[in-house]
């Protein structure tokens, strides 16, 4: 999922999700109707440098599809920092969009729902069947054993954006492979005003996509295979300290990052105040602060030893962006219809070279532009050392009860203040006890 999410208290999320009913916004159980044929309403995900970059992308596209079929789109490009609790309140509310883009990590949250049009073989026909997408994508569109929520549109894994110069200088010769490099080539970069790994740190998601990667290298998961939170487990709690130790103890990271929370890390890289960043996809917005493509490199993201691949040599979570149609379409067939356009080889190839992602439509992947040094680390990682966030109904929340305790520790290490393993794990047992309660 990219990119960022601002905080929302887990009370409110665990909230309206209890409030959503079997059939959640929805006011069909059939799949929507064609009540309104000629419209529809689609909210897509901030993708690009800014919302306004988008709707410059995303609009012609739109006007292509208004030409095809005589249905014109409404866009809204919604900040995913308020994505997810727009779309939660819509489940409740009814008053949402026909189409939407979703974090491939809520996939099966808002699938528990209800108010999402399951894809099963039927609508999956519709739009020239299940096999045309890549498996690893769609095992991050919904529960295991369930219908897809969601068709994926854009896949992505995180990498190692690194800055050459600023490598130079330090008289470092290539990007870290583990971390104790990363760590050890940092400390030679970290003067002088210039910091090593730019951070965000006040954003849940981008700390749980972190946390997440280091507990798979610990041998730990933070769901037990019930999927019950088991978010004290030596290994998760070795992975959150290792991560905030980045800022707090190794001091590779600036202290001014733990209030960072919108793409604020990219700008530092960009303006040559920090050499590394983890990031999905950033040439897009490099390019847009004024970066060219030859002043960075692209690698793996870092391991504990050795080189990338399963089990605890994971190095990314399964990013990527979705696309749901909610239940209550009044235009069903014109939903399915843009669904259809959306992932079409053609438009496939389009927005994913556009965005710097990679095609989760096996076709579309094979075009040269996809195979270029930076879009190459992360089509191997997807391929080979990339694992999915926990398919459970309770991994939104997750996000925010995880998400925000690291930010909370971040603040902490920011602050000047010890972040020891027993107060890592303090703030996990307080976040395992915000989750629901089965």
């Amino acid at each position: 999922m990219r990119r960022t999410r601002a905080v929302a208290a887990s009370a409110v999320t665990v909230s309206l999700l209890a409030a959503v009913t079997a059939c959640g916004g929805g006011s069909s159980t059939d799949g929507g109707s064609n009540d309104s044929p000629k419209t529809l309403t689609y909210w897509a995900s901030n993708q690009g440098p800014s919302i306004e970059a988008d709707k410059k992308i995303l609009t012609p596209e739109l006007k292509k599809f208004e030409k095809q079929t005589g249905i014109k789109v409404k866009l809204e490009v919604v900040p995913w920092s308020d994505l997810l609790n727009r779309i939660l309140a819509a489940t409740t509310s009814g008053q949402g969009p026909d189409v939407l883009n979703i974090g491939n990590t809520w996939s099966a949250s808002l699938q528990a729902t209800g108010a999402l049009l399951p894809w099963d073989a039927k609508n999956f026909d519709k739009i020239g069947g299940k096999d045309r997408f890549v498996e690893s994508a769609l095992g991050s569109a919904g529960a295991t054993g369930s219908d897809p929520a969601a068709v994926p549109l854009y896949s992505m894994a995180y990498a190692l954006y690194y800055n050459k110069k600023m490598f130079e200088d330090a008289g470092i010769s290539g990007p870290p492979a583990t971390w104790d490099e990363l760590v050890a080539d940092g400390k030679k970069i970290s003067k002088g005003g210039k910091w090593a790994l730019a951070a965000e740190g006040s954003n849940p998601s981008e700390n749980i996509h972190h946390v997440f990667v280091l507990a798979k290298q610990h041998g730990a998961d933070f769901f037990d295979a019930d999927g019950k939170p088991d978010f004290t487990s030596d290994g998760a709690v070795a992975a959150v300290k290792q991560y905030v130790d980045l800022m707090g103890k190794d001091k590779v990271i600036a202290p001014g990052n733990a209030e960072y929370a919108q793409n604020q890390s990219l700008q530092d890289f960009a303006k040559d105040k920090t050499a590394m960043v983890l990031w999905q996809t950033a040439a897009t917005t490099l390019k847009a602060h004024g970066m060219s493509d030859d002043e960075w490199g692209v690698a793996p993201v870092p391991v504990q030893s050795g080189t990338p691949g399963p089990d605890t040599a994971v190095n990314s979570m399964v990013a990527g962006i979705n696309m749901a149609v909610f239940k209550n379409t009044d235009n069903i067939d014109g939903a399915q219809k843009f669904v259809k356009f959306m992932t079409s080889d053609a438009e496939q190839k389009l927005l994913n070279k556009t965005y710097g992602s990679i095609p989760p439509v096996k076709a579309a992947q094979e075009d040269p532009a996809f195979n270029t040094p930076a879009l190459k680390v992360i089509r191997e990682t997807l391929a080979k050392s990339a694992a999915p966030l926990p398919q459970v109904p309770n991994e939104s929340q997750f996000e925010t009860a995880v998400g925000t305790a690291v930010k909370e520790l971040f603040a902490e290490a920011a602050a000047g203040r010890p972040v020891t393993t027993a107060s890592v794990k303090e703030k996990l047992d307080e976040a395992q006890q915000q989750m629901p309660k089965k």
